[in-house]
């Protein structure tokens, strides 16, 4: 057991620019690609995630201090300290039964499989964490071991079927074939889809309106380096920069929102090669089945529409964090909110105006998540050490993965001493992903018959 825990803390000492491009490689070697091919396809997914990790690092480190001269302005004080994912991630971690996971989830995605009850291959198994994080919360909850990872276990099943849905849509979104995403983020796009059938019923808000449309309609003001630059601008007019501060700030989100499209085209060069050997493979041997690569976030970074809303989101965060009740944390490690963008991202199926409107909508649902989990995250600190916090410091996260699934879930056994908000909250998001999933069903449907038209006409 002990070398299992050994094995599990080297790999992900690695990092995940390392640790997922060593699975992705593996995937191919067993898939008969060529060994070279198969080196080539996992360093260049290595590159592709490094480069997206040193943008994101470097537009955090431009805006964060913006964001802390705003909240110094106001002068509001929140106990609550926000220490990002990668705080929350080495919390949880810190877990004793932590390295479990690993097992639960590669066995639930072979068994699946095999059933054919999914057609994902889940390669991002650095994100593991995200299920050790709701396994922990149940622990602390109910002090069931066993519990904790029945809980984690329904979470992987939710990811699997989750990314069968969006399989579509993800690769008419990003162009690139074969791939799907199984980050638990994309959850919050279920309770979005209501609102953004209503939102679709105003006039003018039925359209298309992605970043393409941006552009042809503002031109050069719409152009990547622009656009960065001029939001740049606004946020530091907003933070009270200097002029050389907000000049500063708006090259700096120029350069951000240049390169992350280049970026992006990395993970398509590695990811083409590995998705077709999958599907060969599949092919040969299982009747034409396909199997899709889940992936992590970052390949969807070529979208603007994303970053968009991640830098309106930040001033909505801020002020909803001075003012909102029951909110008890100030965001700063968490405040580029990459969750709320994505599930806004495919809900909105990139339309810019309903994504604002909606990170607007649930920006507080992360803060008041947030703030829920607060306690437990900070004893299980305190109790492992994981986190050396000061006397009387509280810790968690601004930008919880999925707050409204992750904190239904963790929290749902709490029903049996009388709080039924956890279940209440989980049934309606649960009704929210049945309907959610069947208008991705039926527009995978649609296009694979518009497909089978064509090539009938095609070959008449």
């Amino acid at each position: 057991m002990q070398v299992l825990q050994n094995s599990v803390n080297f790999l992900l000492s690695l990092g995940a620019a390392i640790f997922v491009p060593l699975i992705i490689i593996i995937a191919g070697l067993i898939v008969r690609m060529k060994v070279k091919d198969a080196i080539s396809a996992g360093i260049t997914l290595g590159v592709a995630f490094s480069g997206m990790t040193m943008l994101i690092t470097y537009m955090t480190e431009a805006i964060t201090p913006a964001a802390q001269a705003m909240s110094e302005t106001i002068g509001v004080d929140l106990p609550i300290t926000d220490g990002g994912w990668t705080t929350m991630s080495t919390i949880s971690w810190s877990w004793p039964y932590a390295f479990l996971m690993f097992p639960l989830v590669i066995g639930i995605n072979i068994v699946l499989i095999l059933l054919k009850q999914t057609e994902t291959f889940n390669a991002d198994l650095w994100n593991v964490w995200g299920k050790i994080f709701t396994a922990v919360a149940v622990y602390y909850i109910t002090g069931q071991v066993w519990l904790a990872f029945v809980i984690a276990a329904i979470q992987v099943v939710f990811e699997l079927k989750t990314a069968d849905f969006h399989q579509h849509r993800v690769e008419t979104m990003t162009g690139i074939p074969g791939v799907t995403i199984t980050h638990r983020m994309v959850f919050l796009a279920a309770p979005m889809y209501p609102i953004d059938w209503l939102l679709r019923k105003i006039p003018g808000l039925n359209r298309s309106f992605n970043a393409a449309d941006l552009r042809d309609k503002l031109g050069i003001f719409a152009e990547n380096h622009v656009l960065g630059f001029i939001l740049g601008i606004l946020f530091g007019i907003l933070a009270r920069f200097d002029v050389a501060g907000i000049l500063t700030l708006g090259i700096q989100a120029a350069t951000a929102l240049t390169l992350f499209p280049v970026i992006s085209k990395y993970f398509m060069q590695a990811l083409e090669p590995i998705s077709n050997a999958i599907s060969e493979f599949m092919q040969k041997r299982f009747n034409d089945r396909q199997l899709f690569v889940g992936l992590d976030w970052p390949f969807l970074g070529g979208s603007n529409e994303i970053w968009i809303a991640v830098i309106w989101t930040i001033p909505v965060t801020l002020a909803y964090a001075f003012f909102l009740p029951g909110n008890g944390i100030l965001p700063f490690a968490g405040i580029v909110n990459i969750c709320i963008a994505v599930g806004a991202y495919f809900a909105s199926r990139g339309n810019i105006i309903r994504m604002l409107i909606q990170c607007t909508i649930f920006a507080p649902v992360f803060l008041w998540v947030g703030t829920a989990f607060a306690p437990f995250m900070t004893e299980l600190a305190n109790s492992t050490k994981a986190v050396e916090l000061s006397a009387g410091q509280m810790i968690s996260n601004s930008s919880i993965d999925a707050p409204i699934f992750t904190y239904a879930l963790s929290h749902l056994m709490q029903f049996l001493d009388g709080n039924f908000i956890p279940l209440i909250v989980f049934v309606a998001w649960l009704i929210c992903f049945i309907l959610y999933s069947r208008s991705l069903i039926a527009e995978r449907n649609r296009a694979r018959a518009a497909s089978v038209e064509s090539a009938a006409v095609t070959t008449a």
